[in-house]
């Protein structure tokens, strides 16, 4: 008599995860709310301190020239309900200074991804950038209970790739011709978190993100990835 084949670990008690609410985020340096057209002219302002327009490399859209452009792409971005998009308030000024989202959501088997995200400068080099990061990864584990947390990004973007792994992200593979952006080929890498894995990094992040780990001009003690692997 043959052997049984091998199968996947069993999950017991697994249902169907929630659709996430689309409710504000609140952090220390930021607030990550859901994207509204009434945050357009801001966050045009915002990205229009890239002069260059290197955050937008990677996107499937933009730049933007005209602030009516940048309009009708929120307005239409903000009516999705996956990608579900999201705008990141930095706290000590009220202004909206970035945009994320939580998109391919797979409720069924626990999988969500973060993609369409996008810095303006005053959040680049920001501790609320990674705030925002750690608050969407609470959302998709701690409050909605998935087992998979996802991060893509073009093969060739190394500062997105670099921030992948800083956040605890474990590389998987590449996707070869994944995709045609802008005319041109998009190998994808591939990243994921998964639940197993979330509670160690959850308290690397909130080690880095305690007031103590910051000296008074505002830089870090210890790193996010000293943090993570001295756990």
């Amino acid at each position: 008599m043959s052997a049984a084949p091998p199968l996947g670990a069993p999950v017991p008690g697994w249902t169907v995860r929630p659709w996430p609410a689309a409710t504000p985020m609140q952090g220390r340096f930021v607030r990550v709310e859901a994207l509204r057209p009434a945050h357009s002219d801001q966050l045009f302002a915002a990205n229009a301190e890239d002069r260059e327009g290197r955050n937008w490399a990677y996107l499937p859209y933009g730049p933007f020239a005209e602030p009516e452009a940048y309009r009708r792409w929120v307005a239409d971005a903000a009516s999705k309900p996956d990608p579900q998009f999201y705008v990141i308030i930095d706290l000590a000024s009220g202004r909206p200074v970035g945009v994320a989202s939580l998109m391919r959501m797979d409720p069924a088997n626990g999988v969500i991804e973060v993609g369409h995200i996008n810095y303006a400068p005053p959040l680049q080099r920001h501790p609320g950038g990674t705030e925002a990061m750690y608050l969407m990864m609470a959302r998709a584990f701690d409050e909605l209970g998935n087992r998979r947390y996802e991060w893509k990004c073009h093969a060739l973007n190394q500062p997105s790739r670099r921030a992948a792994e800083r956040l605890g992200f474990t590389f998987e593979g590449i996707f070869r011709q994944a995709n045609v952006v802008k005319g041109r080929n998009r190998d994808t890498a591939w990243y994921s978190v998964i639940d197993g894995e979330w509670p160690g990094v959850k308290a690397a992040f909130e080690a880095w993100l305690a007031p103590e780990n910051f000296d008074r001009d505002g830089r870090q003690r210890r790193s996010l990835t000293e943090l993570r692997a001295a756990r």
